[in-house]
């Protein structure tokens, strides 16, 4: 049997709401695989998993927040979210402690992740819904993988698209894997702001561990915030039209 819910004054009080189940830190194996077979779109596919598996984090977190601090400003909670998530940011190049390019990778895609995670909890923070497909589109922007929303969601309906045929055909085509690796790398890379990202890689010897800075890490997801901060800041309302009618 459950325990009964506590009464206070003869009424029954509602149950408090179970804290958030964290989302992966890292991104899912599934989608390492779309993205390592379809190098040339890995920021679209990130950005669309992530706002699948990481907005209802986000849109979880703000209620929370809201209902144990309905007087805490929407600045106070992204303040709270970009602390966070720039911390993690300063740990992600170590996540995988794998050598190589396959460590680079790694490395450079767990740290985009972070920094998707970082702008949907910003987004949740001013009001914003990090649920919306919109938010896909954000993330492109904010991360300067498209420099205006209409090549972003032109973007990112292709991939939406080469998802499908993924999963109902596979992808068409082999490619070398090295090939490949280096691609998304420096395509992973790109979002993460590590502009450095061919120097990154023209380090990558056999057997040597490849580390991305803690500062440069740091650097480029506080950059990120405060751009996310400048969208969201007025809120749902304030946001410029993004979608066709």
């Amino acid at each position: 049997m459950t325990d009964p819910a506590p009464v206070d004054g003869g009424n029954a009080v509602p149950p408090q709401p179970a804290a958030p189940q964290d989302a992966p830190e890292a991104p899912p194996a599934t989608l390492w695989d779309r993205m390592r077979d379809d190098p040339q779109y890995a920021p679209e596919h990130l950005a669309l998993e992530a706002v699948r598996r990481l907005g209802p984090e986000a849109a979880q977190w703000a209620a929370r927040e809201r209902g144990q601090r309905p007087e805490a400003p929407g600045e106070e909670l992204a303040d709270q979210a970009v602390r966070k998530f720039v911390n993690h940011a300063r740990l992600s190049g170590a996540v995988s402690g794998a050598a190589g390019l396959p460590g680079a990778v790694l490395d450079v895609g767990v740290l985009a992740w972070t920094q998707a995670r970082l702008v949907l909890h910003v987004a949740a923070a001013y009001g914003v819904d990090p649920v919306h497909p919109d938010r896909a589109t954000d993330l492109l922007v904010l991360q300067k993988v498209h420099k205006v929303a209409e090549s972003a969601r032109l973007a990112l309906g292709v991939a939406a698209g080469r998802e499908r045929a993924g999963a109902l055909f596979g992808m068409a085509g082999e490619r070398p894997l090295g090939r490949a690796m280096v691609q998304l790398g420096i395509r992973l890379a790109q979002m993460a702001g590590v502009r450095a990202a061919k120097r990154i890689f023209a380090k990558v010897v056999p057997g040597a561990a490849i580390i991305l800075g803690t500062w440069a890490n740091s650097s480029a997801t506080k950059d990120l915030a405060e751009r996310a901060r400048a969208l969201y800041r007025g809120g749902p309302a304030n946001l410029p039209h993004q979608r066709r009618p």
